[in-house]
């Protein structure tokens, strides 16, 4: 099975945490390929920063129909492009946000979210709303950028205190990262915080793999 993954900006040090992670988790047998666009948005924070990389994410998955891989995990906590994608192509699209939720769900009865930049807030409310979990999941950000996230050595105090206020006033029985600068990040957090952490971007590439193996969803 070959999965592409597409992280849609174009920081090159999170698009390979993200191959790192994934390719720790994925079965023998399955071929991840982890790539990002060569230009656009370093970080995708703004309307306008979603407008320039959605088109771009939209070529690659055509180019990856092309090239014969089986399934996409588009690597944005946002699910940029999702629905577009699913009409582009036949095979699996997975996004971070709805596959980091479903896992969640099965966890505990309350949730939250982390996210890094104060501007990613209320898209994500919008999505929280939209996939019908407003009543048990909350959202959080850490002040810091997308880039910051993706270093552990920085922006760890704020991190740290959006997982204390949602243990603590969200009553959070489980955290959901809410960016792809977090991949790779989850277990040392859950030992940190003493709580489940769950990986959106993990939980994408694990639901796209399953699908491939789900009967009648890849026919000959």
């Amino acid at each position: 099975m070959r999965i592409l993954v597409i992280n849609p900006n174009t920081n090159s040090q999170i698009t390979e945490r993200i191959k790192i992670m994934g390719n720790a988790i994925v079965s023998p047998g399955t071929s991840l390929h982890t790539v990002n666009p060569k230009s656009g948005p370093l970080g995708i924070q703004t309307l306008a920063d979603r407008a320039t990389a959605e088109p771009l994410v939209l070529e690659m998955i055509v180019q990856g129909q092309k090239a014969g891989y089986d399934a996409f995990v588009l690597a944005c906590f946002d699910d940029i492009a999702l629905d577009a994608a699913r009409k582009q192509v036949k095979q699996p699209v997975v996004g971070t946000f709805q596959a980091g939720i479903n896992v969640a769900r099965t966890i505990g009865q309350r949730f939250s979210i982390v996210t890094t930049y104060d501007g990613a807030v209320a898209t994500i409310e919008k999505l929280i709303e939209t996939y019908g979990v407003s009543d048990i999941a909350k959202v959080r950000a850490a002040g810091i950028s997308v880039a910051d996230a993706a270093n552990p050595g920085t922006g760890n105090d704020d991190l740290a205190k959006a997982f204390d206020a949602s243990i603590r006033l969200d009553k959070a029985e489980a955290i959901l990262l809410g960016s792809g600068g977090l991949a790779g990040r989850a277990a040392s957090l859950s030992q940190q915080f003493r709580v489940p952490v769950i990986d959106g971007t993990a939980a994408a590439i694990k639901l796209a793999e399953s699908a491939l193996l789900t009967p009648g969803v890849c026919p000959d």
